[in-house]
């Protein structure tokens, strides 16, 4: 009779390990059930931001925008007619507080490539700035933007 305290004891240790060993993938699965979006619009002005009225600012349409974390580009989309672009990342990769430490959004096309009045050497350089959290189905999207490009003349 003396075994059956045991036998539950171990059933009920059993159950315990399975339940916190479900619940550990589950989060694990959580976790990858996530991504990381940076979008934005590049304008064709010195410093690639919106003109001060807003509303007569051209667009810089073919431009190639890389994600660089510590001097390597880490990912990297091109602007529509639009100058709109959209960076999709897994946070399985590439941490999402890494991104915002030590990663910039670096533009090398010449600004002269939208606007011949603008120069031909320097970069645009920016900084990402997390603006929120959207749920996309069973998706978590971290939604980053830039925080303000900025003409460089030695990046490269």
């Amino acid at each position: 009779m003396a075994s059956k305290p045991i036998i539950l004891l171990v059933s009920l240790l059993a159950i315990a390990i399975a339940a916190s060993t479900a619940e550990a993938q589950l989060g694990l699965i959580g976790g990858l059930l996530g991504l990381i979006r940076i979008q934005g619009t590049l304008f064709c002005t010195l410093n690639g931001n919106i003109g001060i009225n807003g509303t007569s600012t051209p667009v810089f349409p073919n431009a190639l925008v890389q994600l660089r974390c510590g001097g390597t580009v880490v990912s990297a989309a091109t602007t529509n007619g639009s100058g709109s672009f959209s960076i999709v990342l897994d946070p399985a990769q590439v941490l999402l507080s890494s991104i915002l430490s030590s990663c910039n959004l670096v533009v090398n096309t010449p600004l002269s490539t939208c606007n011949a009045t603008l120069p031909t050497v320097g970069s645009l350089l920016s900084p990402l700035q997390l603006i929120g959290n959207t749920l996309v189905g069973l998706l978590n999207v971290a939604n980053l933007i830039p925080a303000g490009f900025q003409l460089l003349s030695n990046l490269t």
